[in-house]
């Protein structure tokens, strides 16, 4: 049962490819990410984010993300998420969990599901708090 959603807009800010030790090909590719948060959570994040696949045939993705900032009502900390999702036109495998531990501040006690969704103005996350 979720007590509480937030919707987080964000702008993707920082782009910087990253190495894989110990993995061979161009069939995965990684990036260090970083966000800022806009609207619904004021802040920003820094993601590590792995991808296989292309644009064009469909690709999958992975990351990691802490994200630190202040919600509508005052509230600030910070917080890890991980999530992913299949990407190629109208799928709707996106998934995501705020790990239960990784909060600081009024965040201390945030869990549950997190998701990013995309609509005309652009990407946002939906955190479902439990």
């Amino acid at each position: 049962m979720t007590s509480e959603t937030i919707t987080a807009r964000f702008d993707v800010t920082g782009w910087e490819p990253a190495e894989l030790p110990g993995i061979d090909g161009d069939w995965v590719g990684a990036v260090v990410m970083r966000k800022t948060y806009t609207e619904g959570l004021v802040g920003e994040s820094v993601a590590h984010f792995i991808s296989s696949g292309t644009e064009e045939g469909g690709r999958g993705y992975l990351a990691a993300e802490r994200i630190t900032g202040t919600v509508d009502d005052g509230r600030s900390g910070s917080l890890t998420v991980h999530h992913g999702a299949l990407q190629h036109p109208g799928d709707a495998s996106a998934f995501g969990h705020i790990i239960p531990g990784t909060g600081t501040g009024d965040f201390a006690g945030f869990r549950g599901r997190a998701r990013i969704e995309h609509d005309e103005r652009g990407a946002f996350f939906v955190f479902e708090l439990d």
